[in-house]
């Protein structure tokens, strides 16, 4: 029996995908999924997956995001934007972006209106949403991270010098390649060619993913934060992180649920 993990991340409409079995290493694919249920009922059919997208939607928010939102931005330290605050769950599936915006400020405290980045990725957490609920099942396999958490952990909890866009890209690309391998992927798998319809940037974030969901299976990831609230349906609101570099300790961030 094989056990093969995944990490997945929103790609142009789509799912950028990285899945390796644990038992064989040497056995791997990527590929451009149009649909998150396309990789979890798949042929591998992991039994861990790690998902880039928000999962949990409290009805309402306060203090700046969910806890886990919290969380990340201080295991990351100021100044960290990408972690956006999700809005509460009637904001997410709001008909337009002005509706988005007045039911964020109406279910949140203090009041806080989605970005138009975070709008614009909003259809990605809607799916993920609409699986968990419709199969709870899957809530023991699918499970959310954040590219940028994980970097970060592989780093040593330091920040990456170089970015994966603009002028530094190709080296913030390349520093990013030898994270993943240094964290046990195959080079084979992290020197492969994006799949058609994958950025390099998004290839890479799906294998960052799959660090995650290989350290969760294998019971050695880190919750943001230790106390993992959960929404109304039952979904944890959590991020996972990778488990930290031998000797070195474990974030604050990761011990301990932050005060709202």
């Amino acid at each position: 029996m094989t056990r093969w993990v995944a990490g997945l991340d929103g790609c142009r409409g789509a799912w950028a995908g990285a899945l390796i079995d644990l038992d064989d290493p040497a056995r791997w694919r990527c590929g451009l999924f149009p649909r998150i249920v396309d990789v979890l009922d798949g042929p591998e059919a992991p039994v861990c997956a790690g998902i880039d997208v928000p999962i949990g939607l409290p009805d309402r928010v306060s203090g700046g995001g969910r806890a886990a939102d919290r969380a990340a931005r201080a295991f990351l330290g100021a100044g960290r934007a990408s972690v956006f605050p999700v809005p509460p769950r009637a904001a997410v599936y709001a008909a337009s972006y002005d509706e988005a915006k007045a039911l964020s400020r109406a279910g949140s405290e203090p009041p806080f209106a989605p970005s138009i980045q975070c709008w614009n990725i909003l259809r990605y957490v809607r799916e993920a949403d609409d699986v968990l609920r419709a199969r709870p099942d899957l809530a023991a396999r699918l499970h959310e991270v954040h590219p940028e958490v994980a970097f970060f952990r592989l780093n040593g909890e330091r920040r990456l010098t170089a970015g994966k866009k603009g002028p530094a890209r190709a080296e913030g690309l390349s520093a990013r390649r030898a994270l993943l391998i240094a964290a046990g992927l195959p080079e084979a798998l992290v020197g492969s060619a994006p799949p058609p319809g994958v950025g390099t940037d998004d290839h890479l974030d799906a294998m960052a993913a799959l660090v995650v969901a290989r350290d969760i299976a294998e019971g050695r990831a880190e919750p943001l934060p230790k106390a993992i609230e959960r929404d109304s349906y039952g979904l944890p609101i959590v991020i996972w992180a990778p488990a930290p570099l031998a000797g070195a300790p474990t974030h604050p961030a990761c011990r301990e649920e932050l005060s709202p």
